[in-house]
């Protein structure tokens, strides 16, 4: 039988259990993925812990992305055969549709054929941080070249899928980390400019590279009080997207940059864009061209064997990776 990562309390990362189970049985509009690698994400950390959008059913299965071959297909899972190399779009609700497993039951809307060239490692770390970035900043704030964006927390998966797609549509990059220990790799991953926030000062310097203008989108995963100060590094008019909630210290309302600047400061999730067709067919388009040229890169830090599931979550947990962690299963 198939195994699964399940967790039957919410908890620490050793409530995470690998567990054998029944194959799925694929509804008429899902098809059935035999696994090849798993991207790892904090939303299923938050998720773990009970601290997510979501509740858990226990016992729960858990994960968003995924990339492996099908091995069967529901009868309206129309465009994929048995054999079909794919990857997997984060759905509404992992807790129905987990992907932290050796075979998996994904509705086909949420499966995608990628480029023939990307690896299997590739191909699960790229859908829920360019779905995130594109929705954010291309399908929301409108960013444009020669625009300003600022990037917080940079060195994240989502961060580093930011400075690409920013990058894709001519924008300069302004990323942001707490020291300068990965500035360089910030640099090498794209950012036109990198501020280390503990030892700099976010706003002057964002004048300064800006010439005085600010930038005119943030995109921003800490909340808290980085949302007053980010405020006032915008250009007038300028949107600030939020789109996690790192930070669990309160922040105060920037009332006055917001009505000094004519600021939009805007929630966000990836839903926006997977519950919408018409957004994901454009997020789909998008993203896959990118792969294909190369203009987007999933930048991986690290790869671990599907049988250390715990070991890669607690590096995930650590904040030392640069880019996505990755579970990989044997071919």
């Amino acid at each position: 039988m198939p195994r699964s990562v399940r967790f039957h309390e919410y908890g620490s990362v050793d409530v995470l259990r690998i567990e054998e189970l029944e194959t799925p049985v694929p509804t008429a509009d899902e098809v059935l993925i035999a696994v090849r690698a798993i991207g790892l994400n904090r939303a299923e950390v938050m998720f773990r812990n009970g601290a997510y959008l979501h509740e858990a059913s226990f016992p729960s299965g858990l994960g968003y992305e995924a990339a492996g071959t099908i091995i069967a297909a529901g009868s309206r899972a129309t465009g994929f055969t048995v054999g079909d190399v794919v990857s997997v779009i984060p759905t509404p609700d992992m807790s129905r549709w987990p992907t932290y497993g050796e075979v998996i039951a994904i509705p086909a809307r949420y499966v995608v054929k990628h480029p023939a060239g990307l690896s299997f490692e590739k191909a699960a770390a790229a859908w829920m941080q360019y779905v995130t970035a594109w929705g954010a900043l291309v399908y929301q704030a409108k960013l444009a070249a020669n625009e300003f964006v600022i990037v917080s927390a940079a060195s994240s998966s989502v961060g580093i899928a930011a400075i690409q797609v920013a990058r894709c549509v001519g924008a300069t990059v302004i990323a942001t980390t707490r020291s300068g220990a990965k500035a360089q790799a910030l640099r090498e991953a794209g950012a036109h400019h990198v501020i280390a926030v503990e030892c700099e000062d976010l706003p002057a310097r964002v004048e300064e590279i800006t010439g005085g203008k600010g930038a005119r989108v943030a995109f921003d995963p800490i909340g808290g009080p980085a949302i007053a100060q980010l405020a006032g590094c915008m250009a007038a008019g300028g949107t600030l997207v939020e789109y996690g909630a790192l930070s669990s210290e309160p922040g105060v309302f920037p009332q006055f940059s917001v009505l000094g600047r004519s600021l939009t400061i805007k929630g966000y999730l990836y839903t926006e864009v997977v519950n919408d067709d018409a957004a994901l067919a454009l997020a789909k388009a998008f993203i896959v061209e990118g792969l294909e040229a190369g203009r987007l890169d999933p930048v991986i830090s690290r790869v671990f064997p599907f049988g250390r599931i715990r070991d890669a979550t607690r590096f995930l947990e650590s904040n030392e990776q640069i880019g996505k962690v990755v579970a990989v299963l044997d071919g």
